[in-house]
């Protein structure tokens, strides 16, 4: 099985305005629905919690593996694909990785997802 290419998240809310605010076109909705597919398996939810959560918004992998209660290698998988899409930010330390979320991420992901009422815009 192989994994789709992904677009760092930057370059897919760069494209685009709020859902709310114009219509998508179809090539845009592609690409979002490819990023909105990988924070939609709840192992990565639960991953960008429990990273967001620990004291400087890092963890080391070797720390998340136990209370996702998966395996070394499907754990490195999901952090690999949160990477690949521009959520987490991967730091070698020795021979142990760290991750953290890449700062407004998460923020520039849910901006395309507000609708007018909740900004506090009228039409």
């Amino acid at each position: 099985m192989t994994t789709p290419q992904l677009l760092p998240l930057a370059d897919v809310t760069a494209c685009c305005e709020p859902l709310t605010h114009e219509s998508i076109t179809a090539e845009n909705a592609l690409r979002l629905s490819k990023v909105l597919k990988v924070i939609a398996d709840p192992a990565r939810l639960r991953l960008i919690s429990m990273i967001a959560a620990q004291e400087k918004a890092e963890a080391c992998a070797c720390d998340l593996t136990e209370p996702l209660g998966l395996g070394q290698p499907t754990v490195s998988h999901h952090l690999k694909i949160l990477v690949e899409a521009g959520i987490l930010s991967r730091e070698k330390r020795g021979s142990w990785a760290y991750f953290s979320l890449v700062p407004g991420a998460l923020d520039s992901l849910a901006a395309l997802l507000t609708s007018n009422e909740l900004a506090g815009a009228t039409r």
